[in-house]
């Protein structure tokens, strides 16, 4: 029989019959990876657990601890949910259902709304699935094939994606009665599925397209392990008692009306602003520290500007434009060509450089409404905008002024931990990319550099820079150990020449500026969305609205407490008192709920004593306090930003 050589990931390298499937190879290897075998790769491509290996090959076996060994494992989930909608309610039409980060979805055209019964159901349904172990078949047939067969069935979204595909050969996977259009890979069978859970329904319309069908997506999540499921649904809950849009509202920090006002807009109340107020103070203090000058731009220019930066032939759709006195004209998208303006108003010299225009600007973009979610993404967002013009000799040391301003910023904030990706262009695709190779050298060097400079480790993401520059991407961590999009430092080698953005050097000619976009901290939106999940609501003393509350035992002591209220506002902590005639208890209660770091309770005898019983919001009693010396802890606490 024919002998075909197969190598190891070690590079080792073992002889096998042709036609022995990949499964078998596991066995032969390891019996224990072999039951954790989810998939397998030949050649760097991944393949279903039976496919044939006819000759030879690079091999190696792919488990759940993997993330492509998860993608597997949960789009067979997918699978499995669609197959007991489909037993359940046969009139439901078939969208697509991939896996995503943590689960895995399916899109449903349903006749009436899923409820949370009917997961119910679904779940119950799907365990009979995985129970019946069932074997998934793949088989290659003719798009006009896959049409029929799909035409047959009533699957009219799938006959609409085969009929868009470019492809005259297309994937099916079949368990029992069950077939779908997938090009896998997938389980061998079901039964491979060990712990899964159902979340939620939720409205999605075909295609994220608004004028299309609204369709019900169910969300699941799929492990290898009962534990580590459980240990995931403990993360969800705690996820949704963070979630920044239950929090904001309780707290009072920020409502969104899209009945009235429309989506994706955020209106920040009193409490909500105050922070806002004290992250841009903070944010402003400290850029002016660092030599950055703070500018303003108008939020709407007409659209010759954005044809001259090119957002118009290339952004246009995310762009919302407007009509005055017959000539076009944009709500601004990006800060960037406005500071451009600002920079252009003088010829400047090589010893004036660098400059640096930092601002909260308000910018506009259209989101589809799909995926507008709370503050994280909206369609109208303030970002800690910044635009640097330097020399080439500049930017090394420009990029670590960012890096450390950034890192100073984060940790002010309480964040410590960060992922960074620094984005390259595609070394074997450079023409795809606008700048010279030297250009490029020069400015992927100096973000690695300043990183090295700085001792931070980031992942190298090739083929993954803008076409106009490399850049680098901070991703903040969470307290549950989710990542989100913060600060961003990108290069720029399109504006600066669509701009004529120049200034002249020690040779007296004009030489093209070196323009760096950055941003410290994101929106503010996302960013103070993110602190009130990452801090669970209860912000640090120095970023609370409210500092301190008193509260009253009886009504006796009520002048007393607005004196108290006096001393405390003077000395400029944020404070406020809670005189109702209700139970000292009660008012604890929702004092706490408010998120209040401080609580000082006075009866009758602090109120003779000139004094205050301290409580924190965790519940732990202080006890009796001179108003002078809450004053001297709170201060001391604030200036070290706790």
């Amino acid at each position: 029989m024919l002998q075909i050589t197969i190598t190891l990931p070690d590079g080792s390298q073992e002889q096998y019959p042709s036609g022995i499937t990949a499964a078998e190879i596991a066995f032969k290897l390891s019996k224990r990876l072999a039951a954790a075998a989810v998939a397998a790769k030949i050649n760097d491509k991944l393949i279903d657990l039976n496919t044939k290996l006819e000759q030879d090959a690079k091999f190696e076996i792919v488990t759940f601890d993997s993330e492509e060994g998860k993608e597997v494992y949960r789009h067979t989930a997918s699978h499995a949910m669609a197959h007991a909608v489909k037993k359940l309610f046969p009139e439901a039409k078939l969208t697509i259902g991939p896996s995503i980060e943590s689960g895995f979805y399916y899109d449903f055209d349903t006749p009436h709304p899923l409820v949370p019964e009917d997961l119910e159901r679904i779940g119950a349904e799907m365990q009979k699935i995985i129970d019946a172990d069932l074997p998934l078949s793949h088989r290659e047939v003719s798009k006009d094939e896959a049409i029929k067969i799909f035409e047959e069935r009533g699957e009219d979204y799938k006959v609409e994606m085969l009929h868009e595909m470019p492809d005259e050969i297309v994937s099916l996977y079949q368990q029992d009665d069950f077939i779908d259009l997938c090009l896998g890979p997938h389980l061998p069978s079901t039964g491979k599925l060990k712990a899964v859970k159902l979340l939620s329904v939720a409205g999605a319309y075909w295609r994220g397209d608004e004028s299309r069908q609204m369709l019900q997506r169910i969300y699941g999540t799929a492990y290898n392990k009962k534990a580590d499921l459980e240990l995931h649904l403990k993360r969800i809950e705690e996820a949704e008692k963070r979630d920044h849009r239950k929090l904001g509202r309780e707290l009072d920090f920020f409502s969104l009306h899209e009945e009235h006002a429309g989506p994706g807009l955020v209106y920040w109340h009193p409490k909500g602003a105050i922070v806002r107020r004290i992250v841009e103070d903070f944010w402003k203090d400290e850029h002016i520290k660092r030599g950055y000058q703070l500018v303003m731009i108008p939020h709407i220019a007409k659209s010759d500007l954005w044809y001259t930066s090119g957002h118009y032939d290339f952004y246009r759709e995310n762009m919302y434009t407007m009509q005055i006195d017959r000539q076009e004209y944009v709500l601004k998208p990006m800060n960037c060509p406005g500071h451009i303006l600002i920079y252009k108003t003088k010829v400047h010299s090589y010893r004036e450089l660098p400059i640096r225009y930092a601002e909260l600007g308000t910018v506009y973009r259209y989101e589809r409404s799909g995926v507008l979610h709370g503050m994280f993404r909206v369609r109208g967002f303030t970002q800690d905008d910044a635009h640097i013009f330097c020399t080439p000799e500049q930017l090394p040391s420009e990029l670590v002024g960012v890096i450390d301003l950034m890192d100073y910023l984060l940790r002010g904030f309480g964040y410590e931990k960060y992922e960074i990706e620094l984005s390259v262009r595609d070394p074997e695709n450079k023409d795809k990319y606008m700048g010279s190779d030297e250009d490029w050298e020069r400015a992927e060097n100096a973000l690695a550099g300043a990183l090295n400079q700085r001792n931070l480790s980031y992942k190298r993401m090739e083929g993954e820079a803008v076409f106009y520059g490399p850049k680098i991407d901070v991703k903040l961590v969470d307290a549950l150990g989710h990542s989100w999009q913060g600060p961003t430092i990108q290069f720029d080698f399109n504006l600066p020449g669509r701009f004529d953005v120049n200034y002249v050097g020690p040779d007296n000619k004009e030489h093209e500026v070196v323009m760096v976009h950055r941003t410290v901290l994101g929106s503010m939106e996302r960013f103070i969305g993110g602190l009130i999940e990452y801090y669970s609501g209860a912000l640090p003393l120095w970023l609370s609205p409210v500092q301190a509350k008193i509260l009253t035992i009886t009504d006796e002591q009520i002048d007393y407490a607005q004196q108290v209220v006096t001393q405390l506002i003077e000395a400029g902590l944020r404070t406020e008192a809670d005189i109702r005639s209700e139970k000292l208890g009660f008012k604890i209660r929702e004092a706490q709920l408010e998120k209040i770091p401080y609580m000082l309770v006075v009866g009758n005898r602090e109120a003779s004593s000139g004094q205050v019983a301290v409580r924190l919001r965790n519940g732990e009693d202080l006890g009796p306090m001179n108003v002078s010396d809450f004053i001297k802890l709170a201060a001391d606490e604030i200036s070290k930003k706790k």
